[in-house]
């Protein structure tokens, strides 16, 4: 079976992990509008606080990740935003069921 794009790309992402929560950025829900094409790929993602001092670090993290799960890609952006501010509803079921949350 053919694994599209974008599940790869949301695969590569599941690998980055917050170092404060011990959970990956796709699972608390920090990634926003990850696009994937044949020439690029860009997403935006956040943090669980605007003071949160590893948020240029897991950037950088994600964007080395998708650049290992797509060499072929020539452009790949990463960009840290604020806007909307991160909520624990964004959260997916599991990263919720990791904290304890219902």
């Amino acid at each position: 079976m053919d694994e599209s794009g974008l599940d790869r790309a949301w695969r590569a992402l599941q690998t980055v992990m917050d170092p404060e929560i011990g959970l990956n950025i796709v699972d608390l829900g920090l990634v926003y509008n990850l696009e994937v094409g044949p020439a690029a790929i860009t997403t935006r993602m956040t943090m669980t606080s605007p003071a949160c001092p590893f948020g240029q670090s897991l950037a950088d993290q994600a964007q080395a990740a998708l650049r290992a799960a797509f060499p072929e890609v020539r452009a790949i952006s990463v960009t840290l935003v604020h806007d909307p501010p991160w909520r624990p509803e964004m959260m997916s079921t599991e990263g919720k069921r990791f904290l304890g949350l219902r």
